[in-house]
């Protein structure tokens, strides 16, 4: 009998999408570029159930009914063109092969092109949970062909995290859609995290408060409007106990030089292109980059030594006023990362629905939390809503928060404790809100020395001033 569903790469996230996939009643059959990888699959964690090992691409493309359905689950990049390559040979038009790894969109984009003289057809799709989600239910974020989505739907919806609202996934749109929306989700990602850090350093750092403070501090924030997964585990993280022995909190242990995989670079890398300003996102990069400069940072750290002071003042209002400016910050976080989606939407005519993304993103992905109910009340009130901070319902939030939010990050100034997308989350509500910036006087300057003209407030056209000329004449 042919398998209804064919995995490659059996990593983690491919073993557990495997096992999801077939829970969920689709016979799976799988294969990895190793045998005893396979075998080893098949004998432990596969045993008993609906799972056919392949050792080779001939013999697994065969195993699989039609039009077959593959997922790759291997490392971005050359791998997967790799797969493209040994896979091409082997199947027929109308098969698909679906990347679900972390691949940069236009890589999507070209994968597609390359294979659509055949027939066949490549599908981008984002997947978003982390091990546990692959296993009980992802965010998934699809995006190809919509005749071709029809034929994955039914296996997607019954894999994917089941929230109130439905399965967590959709049709993200034509082409490279699936990958471009699951990278701008791992952007918002990293400006969340860096939020959520820069709140822990005010509290601990600022406030003085002791880790379990911190820890009761952020449980009982899960439990009202910033209840999310970020802040969840951080209750968790933050006074765990060191298993090596110590006794100490694990947190303080811990190197500060954080990681990154490349997706948040990338998300401001396309917003630079398109023209987008997601500051808070790009702060968070920054940070990650900036961490990592540690033996750089111990010179600094002798050559302009500082003394961090826990604050005298109420610290039961200072943590609500963190909160707030947590909240605030947060919220300019996602409209810069959905401002980006539908920017993209327009120029690459993808196609995506706003409202979707954020119903998707509320069970099973990195990102959830409670106020994503909110953003989709937003789009579906609003479709061509230019900018979250536009929705009524996040004005009043931003209104009340808006005190709290620049006490905050002045306090952090003056103490010395960087909160740089914090501070860039502020930075952007105040320039969007601004009738008039400064860039009257850039204007000026770029006509100045380079006669790039300019427009005025008074009349229509464009202008070029002879600055250095005693008449100021202009065209």
């Amino acid at each position: 009998m042919a398998q209804a569903f064919g995995v490659i790469g059996l990593a983690v996230m491919g073993e557990n999408l495997a096992l999801n996939v077939e829970r969920n009643g689709f016979p799976v059959a799988v294969y990895n570029r190793t045998w005893e990888k396979t075998e080893a699959f098949i004998n432990g964690r596969a045993k008993g159930k609906k799972f056919v090992g392949a050792k080779t691409i001939p013999e697994f493309v065969k195993a699989l009914e039609r039009p077959r359905r593959i997922l790759v689950m291997v490392k971005a990049g050359s791998p997967v063109d790799a797969v493209v390559e040994e896979l091409k040979p082997h199947l027929e038009p109308g098969d698909i092969v679906i990347d679900g790894g972390n691949s940069h969109y236009p890589d999507t984009d070209r994968r597609e092109a390359y294979l659509a003289p055949t027939g066949q057809k490549f599908f981008g799709m984002g997947v978003s949970g982390g091990e546990e989600g692959a296993l009980n239910g992802p965010s998934i974020m699809p995006g190809g062909d919509k005749e071709t989505y029809r034929h994955l739907e039914p296996i997607l919806k019954k894999i994917a995290a089941q929230a109130d609202s439905g399965p967590c996934v959709t049709y993200c749109g034509a082409r490279s859609a699936g990958h471009f929306v699951k990278m701008v989700h791992n952007g918002i990602e990293y400006g969340d995290m860096q939020l959520i850090a820069e709140a822990y350093d005010l509290m601990r750092h600022g406030l003085g408060l002791s880790t379990k403070e911190i820890a009761e501090t952020f449980s009982a924030w899960n439990q009202g409007e910033l209840k999310s997964f970020l802040v969840e585990i951080t209750a968790k993280i933050v006074d765990f106990k060191d298993d090596q022995g110590t006794g100490k909190p694990l947190i303080d242990l811990i190197l500060d030089k954080a990681g990154q995989k490349g997706t948040g670079k990338w998300t401001t890398v396309a917003a630079l292109d398109l023209g987008v300003p997601i500051p808070t996102i790009t702060a968070a990069v920054d940070a990650r980059v900036l961490s990592s400069m540690k033996d750089t940072r111990l010179l600094a750290a002798k050559a302009y030594p500082s003394k961090l002071a826990a604050l005298s003042v109420d610290k039961k209002q200072a943590v609500k006023s963190i909160s707030h400016a947590l909240y605030a910050s947060k919220i300019c976080s996602y409209a810069q990362g959905f401002h980006l989606i539908a920017t993209a939407s327009k120029e690459f005519k993808y196609g995506v629905d706003l409202k979707e993304c954020a119903r998707i993103w509320k069970g099973g992905c990195i990102i959830r939390a409670v106020f994503l109910d909110k953003i989709r009340q937003a789009f579906e009130k609003a479709p061509e809503l230019p900018n979250l901070l536009l929705d009524e319902g996040f004005r009043k939030q931003i209104e009340e928060k808006v005190a709290d939010w620049r006490a905050v990050v002045g306090q952090s100034l003056q103490l010395g404790i960087l909160a740089p997308a914090m501070s860039a989350s502020l930075a952007y509500f105040d320039a969007l809100r601004r009738e008039r910036l400064p860039a009257n006087m850039i204007q000026a300057q770029r006509d100045f020395f380079g006669a790039h003209t300019y427009e005025r407030t008074d009349k229509p056209g464009s202008f070029h001033t002879l600055w250095t000329s005693e008449h100021h004449s202009t065209r």
